[in-house]
């Protein structure tokens, strides 16, 4: 077969024989492709390396900062400004002192600033895609013309014969050939953390999972144990991790609702300002008035219209949320989730770790018990309920909700000893954390046999190891044989125990525990540990421990049986089949990687706060169940939908169901992405949890990706807005609260920033339709009331704490207008009261100026006092605007320090460019008496006055405030 005629990349390589493989790529096991062969097909394929499309550059994204309207607007405004201060200074009309092109420069420079911000927070290149480009190894041994050699792995072509081992990550996909003790961590793309033991004669089904699929192996998975030769059969983007890559490329970014929001408000403004200064211009020139006059009212409206500091301002409330959130174990990674987290609907949900602690804990204990009558060779059965949390040795046993003392229950006592010493997990106490060293369920049953007093160490002193069967896939179980070491009376240690047990071990010496699948070590068995004595294991015995092994496995407990055999000899190795016979049935163990004991507050928080939290797991739907139905997250009955239920769904199938599932169990994580985009056609804003590679590509389509910390990959992490420090999901709700908070403070001083800037343009506006001479505001003062006497008390807001009720509400629509719930017609409503209290100062003192002339005082000075009135106005609003409904007499003005801090620093600094010479003539302010002062800082009080009032009429009316 010639390269052009290859098969393609669609052939299901795991569903085929070896022989079939090598057949369809033309190659040979033993001597695999010749270089020009390899050659011939690497320009057909091309390079085994992950693609990049083209993203925008650095350059693009700086210049689509300066396609803000805003910011076109205020250039335009700056270029005007430029070209009527060049005319004036060709006709020599400056006056004297003052300073050429200054509004101009200052407007440029925040039109520059305000730009690298917006550079700042968009430049951050994804770096998931490089991620997963590390998951590659530079180089790889091939066979090529029957001789091993070490090639480029970017060089390796489908045919190709690729020899792994143990230590090297796997840099091609593949159909294996031969194995040789193969284990492979493919974690990175299934997100199972036990490596699979892989097989090459094998042949599976075609629908078969990549978890699943043990006769092939996958790029940038690792190669933990043995050896293996693998075909060649996909490379490039071709392989799994490929496609990977190219879903997360596909992924598209969306604008977050502040983004949309902002987008939005600048729209509004630009357009409203244009047609407010049509209407000033135009009525200007039908009264008479003089164009250049006109030109810089329009200029100083432009100006006035645009929330020059906002930008900064979100971005260190955004910033400092972020801060808030690490001190609660969220790390943010790009800065726009901050607000964005407040507007969840949805939280996806890992369970392992995330919901539950990620450690096996024992939950239930099933034994035989004695009858009423000690001489029937009958006994009953008995459960015990056991508490505690983690790896602590630390809890109680009860049985029918009442404490018991182990020493009390001879077979309990026994089968702990069984979990202890058929054990090959360590328990440790390291800084004050109970940790185990080995495997979670094997820990669990050390935890269990700590709980009732039989410490490990000691049992293995008492009962050491001479022999093993081990755990396999395949037998299901495991086997130890322990030497019984006598005590200083001679007496065996489990005399107080067993006196069988004791007499066969004065005669031989030796006993067998053995744990493994119920069903398995059940059927094994021929005789029941009652007592002091053992019974014949009747069948009516075995219906009733499968009907409660299938009872506690039905509520999501992973179930261990446990049984004993006292044994005269060492056996053979190999004779596990002949040994583990005849055994004497002691118990069932039911274990459970238990839920975070904060995650059922933290889901029942998302319930209150209109937060519909889901679960997807890999985990068998049964634990899934359990688990979910535990925490609140779904009741009894719900229904659960699987991996293959959900294969077998069309788009359009899943999104009419996505509403009414909320667990998802066996679900693959490519699976994450159709359930993410099925949400979010339904309106749905999504937040999604993930740690492994193929979790990127939903990470990045969730409104809100959240990678975690502890377990997560490398490519996960690039692709989240959110990085969970300590992988829990009560860290993801208290996300959402600051979120929240942070959204609300955002709205709080965005109606505090314009309702003033409404204020200003009406104020400016009126001025020549009233007939003053001269423009009462300039540019540059403007710039100074928006970046200053609003921007500073504006960032004190943005600490402002959380209401009381901010987790008792549903979250706000993410598609809300910025003006929504009131807060448009609130800054209409007060831009207009600031406008109306500044413009009675203004006619006062326009007429009050021009008659009250020299000792240094200029009839220019009213300008000064509207200036003055209109900043200190501001400092009252920012006191006010702290809370929408509770008056400020009503709150405690230290719990935020910086807004009062914030308005005396503002007050000051304001009184200096009125008094402070230098000052005074840059910004081209006028001195202003005492006594003119005073009535500036009474009508600047009649602001303050009106909002609280307004509260107080709201409260009264019953109706709540924006």
């Amino acid at each position: 077969m010639s390269a052009h005629s290859l098969p393609d990349s669609t052939t299901v390589w795991h569903s085929l024989e070896v022989d079939k493989a090598i057949e369809l790529l033309s190659t040979n096991a033993d001597t695999g492709l010749s270089p020009q062969e390899a050659q011939q097909r690497l320009e057909q394929y091309g390079p085994n390396e992950l693609e990049e499309t083209g993203g925008r550059s650095a350059w693009e994204i700086l210049v689509d900062q300066f396609k803000n309207i805003m910011l076109l607007m205020l250039i335009a405004v700056a270029i005007v400004s430029g070209i009527l201060d060049l005319l004036a200074l060709q006709n020599n009309e400056l006056k004297a002192g003052e300073v050429p092109f200054k509004d101009t420069i200052a407007i440029l420079a925040i039109v520059v600033l305000n730009g690298i911000l917006g550079y700042v927070q968009e430049s951050r290149a994804e770096k998931a895609l490089a991620a997963l480009k590390k998951l590659s190894s530079p180089n790889v041994r091939v066979i090529r013309d029957g001789k091993p050699t070490e090639v480029a792995a970017k060089d390796l072509v489908p045919g190709d014969v690729m020899l792994i081992e143990a230590g090297m990550q796997v840099a091609a996909d593949g159909r294996l050939l031969e194995v040789s003790n193969l284990q492979i961590r493919e974690s990175a793309l299934t997100g199972e953390a036990q490596a699979v033991n892989k097989q090459a004669e094998t042949t599976l089904p075609e629908e078969t999972g990549i978890g699943d699929r043990i006769n092939s192996v996958f790029q940038g998975t690792e190669v933990v144990q043995g050896r293996g030769k693998v075909l060649v059969t996909n490379t490039g983007m071709k392989t799994e991790l490929g496609k990977i890559a190219a879903m997360l490329q596909s992924v598209e970014s969306e604008p977050t609702p502040l983004q949309q929001r902002m987008t939005q408000l600048g729209n509004v403004l630009v357009t409203g300002s244009l047609v407010l200064v049509a209407i000033v211009v135009i009525v200007g020139l039908l009264r008479g008035g003089n164009l250049t006059e006109l030109l810089e009212v329009s200029l100083s409206m432009a100006v006035a219209v645009v929330p020059e500091g906002l930008p900064a301002v979100i971005t260190v409330t955004l910033a400092l949320g972020t801060q808030r959130m690490v001190r609660r174990n969220a790390l943010i990674r790009k800065l726009p989730a901050v607000e964005t987290l407040g507007s969840v609907t949805t939280i996806c949900s890992d369970k392992t770790g995330t919901l539950t602690q990620n450690k096996m804990v024992v939950q239930s204990v099933y034994t035989n018990a004695s009858t009423s009558n000690p001489s029937e060779k009958t006994c009953n059965h008995q459960e015990f309920r056991v508490t505690g949390e983690g790896y602590a040795p630390k809890g109680e046993f009860q049985l029918q909700n009442n404490k018991v003392e182990v020493q009390d229950y001879r077979e309990l006592q026994a089968l702990l000893v069984a979990c202890a010493v058929c054990n090959d997990s360590v328990l440790q106490q390291q800084q004050g954390q109970w940790t185990i060293l080995g495997d979670p369920t094997e820990g669990a049953l050390v935890t269990l046999a700590a709980k009732g007093g039989i410490e490990k160490d000691q049992w293995d002193s008492k009962l050491p190891r001479v022999g093993e069967f081990p755990f396999s896939s395949e037998r299901k179980r495991m086997s130890v044989i322990c030497r019984v070491e006598q005590v200083e009376t001679g007496v065996s240690p489990l005399s107080d125990v067993d006196p069988i047990i004791s007499h066969l071990v004065n005669s031989h010496g030796y006993l067998m525990f053995t744990k493994g699948s119920p069903e398995l070590i059940l059927a094994r068995c021929t005789q029941l540990y009652v007592g002091n004595s053992t019974i014949p294991l009747t069948q009516n015995q075995r219906d009733e421990i499968l009907a409660e092994n299938d009872r506690m496995a039905s509520n999501g407990l992973r179930v261990l049986g446990f049984a004993y055999k006292p044994l005269a000899e060492i056996p053979s190795q190999g004779s596990d089949e002949t040994s583990e016979q005849e055994l004497v049935w002691l118990g069932l163990v039911g274990m459970l990687d238990a839920p975070r004991p904060e995650v059922r507050a933290a889901v029942q928080e998302c319930r209150e706060a209109g937060i519909r939290p889901i679960m997807i797991t890999g985990d068998h739907q049964l634990t899934a169940r359990a688990i979910a139905t535990d925490l609140g997250i779904a009741q009894p009955g719900d229904r659960a939908l699987t991996g293959q239920e959900l294969q077998r769904m069309s788009d359009q199938d899943l999104e009419q169901n996505v509403d009414l599932v909320s667990i998802y169990a066996r679900v693959a994580p490519e699976h994450k992405l159709r359930i993410v985009q099925a949400l979010q056609r339904r309106g749905r804003f999504v937040a999604m949890t993930g740690d492994g590679v193929n979790d990127a590509p939903a990470l990045k389509q969730a409104d809100i990706g959240i990678a975690m910390g502890i377990t997560g990959t490398d490519v996960s992490k690039e692709a989240a807005d959110m990085v969970l420090l300590d992988d829990n999901f009560a860290t993801i709700v208290a996300a959402t609260e600051e979120g929240r908070v942070v959204y609300t403070n955002i709205r709080r001083f965005i109606k505090y920033i314009l309702g003033s800037n409404i204020g200003e343009v009406l104020t400016i506006a009126a001025a020549p339709i009233l007939g003053l001479g001269g423009v009462p505001l300039t540019p540059l003062q403007i710039l100074w009331m928006n970046l200053v006497t609003d921007g500073l008390p504006a960032l004190a807001l943005a600490v402002e704490p959380p209401e009381p009720d901010v987790m008792k509400r549903p979250p706000f629509s993410p598609r809300e207008s910025i003006f929504a719930r009131g807060l448009g017609s609130y800054m209409i409503r007060i831009g207009i009261i600031f406008a109306f209290i500044t413009i009675i100062l203004m006619m006062w003192a326009y007429n009050h100026s021009t008659s009250i002339q020299g000792n240094g005082l200029s009839p220019d000075r009213w300008k000064t006092m509207v200036f003055t009135s209109l900043c200190l106005a501001q400092m009252g609003h920012a006191i006010a605007i702290r809370s929408n409904s509770r008056l400020t007499i009503e709150m405690n003005p230290f719990s935020n320090p910086y807004v009062l801090g914030a308005v005396v620093l503002t007050t000051i600094l304001q009184l200096m460019l009125v008094y402070v010479p230098p000052l005074r003539n840059f910004f081209g302010t006028d001195y202003i008496s005492l006594p003119e002062l005073g009535i500036c800082l009474g009508f600047s009080a009649l602001m303050f006055v009106w909002i609280e009032l307004e509260k107080i009429v709201f409260r009264l009316m019953g109706k709540k405030t924006v």
